[in-house]
């Protein structure tokens, strides 16, 4: 220890002593200094500031290890909670609510919900507007629980799955087309009336058309011929009393004039009804065709 104080002090004096200008300062002395120090602090006043609006925003926007606040991330998919706005298109593959809640989508101005294939292209779409709805589809089902089929609509038919169509609207149901039904019913005390105003009424069945009134009559009226027709069977008017208004009377011809082809329909006791040919009395006697 004592040799190397020796040899210290020896090289020291041996050395011959350097002019200041010869002697460079190795550092950042100076303004250069001081604007190292000022872009540090800046720095540093930036990272807080980032590091306070971070944790306002995770604050405002409720972040959390399940999500972000009201809306849960789970292996299921998405959960929300409460009320939600979307200003942009919503893609989901399901959508539904909690099961003792029901599902609302509301709009200022109108819902439109669209199907899309793989390339793209629409193939369905729903949309609820203020003043009507439109359903574009190749195909429409309308199910209840249990899988119940209610209706169904295609470009070939439409099918009503219901044990009874009630049609409650004054006017009653227009049929542009044929109908085809095994009953056609009204309420009890209420009347039923078929109609065509400018054209014909036409029912036809393979096995027979019946028509039966339990507490009141049966009118059929119409401005041109009615034409009952069995092709096989026979025709049967059940009832106390059959009434044919309006049948034209007419009178035996005058002697020496040209001869007029007048009948009169006849009974039988079993209810068949035929044509004889009218006399100055009857004939019904004379030309039975019972």
């Amino acid at each position: 220890m004592v040799r190397e104080q020796y040899v210290r002090s020896t090289l020291d004096s041996s050395l011959p002593d350097l002019p200041p200008d010869y002697i460079h300062r190795i550092g950042i002395y100076g303004w250069r200094k001081r604007c190292l120090y000022l872009f540090v602090l800046l720095l540093l006043i930036i990272l807080v500031v980032n590091l306070a609006l971070t944790i306002w925003i995770l604050r405002v926007m409720w972040f959390n290890s399940e999500g972000m606040g009201l809306l849960q991330v789970n292996a299921d998919g998405v959960r929300l909670e409460g009320e939600s706005e979307f200003l942009f298109p919503l893609y989901a593959q399901e959508i539904h609510s909690r099961e003792d809640s029901s599902l609302l989508i509301h709009s200022p101005e109108n819902v439109t919900v669209f199907a899309r294939n793989e390339n793209g292209s629409v193939t369905g779409s729903l949309f609820v507007g203020p003043d009507q709805a439109e359903v574009f589809g190749q195909y429409l089902k309308i199910t209840s629980d249990p899988e119940k089929m209610l209706f169904t609509a295609s470009e070939a038919e439409s099918v009503v799955g219901v044990n009874k169509l009630r049609v409650t609207g004054p006017e009653g149901a227009l049929f542009e087309h044929s109908v085809e039904t095994p009953l056609v019913k009204t309420d009890p005390l209420k009347d039923i009336l078929l109609e065509s105003p400018t054209r014909f009424t036409s029912m036809d069945a393979p096995l027979g058309v019946h028509i039966k009134a339990m507490g009141g009559n049966i009118e059929i009226a119409s401005n041109e011929d009615i034409l009952l027709h069995a092709q096989d069977k026979m025709l049967l008017l059940d009832a106390e009393t059959v009434r044919l208004r309006r049948l034209p009377q007419g009178e035996a011809g005058v002697s020496g004039g040209p001869p007029q082809e007048l009948y009169e329909v006849c009974a039988c006791p079993t209810g068949k009804l035929y044509i004889s040919l009218a006399s100055r009395t009857s004939t019904c006697d004379r030309n039975q065709l019972c």
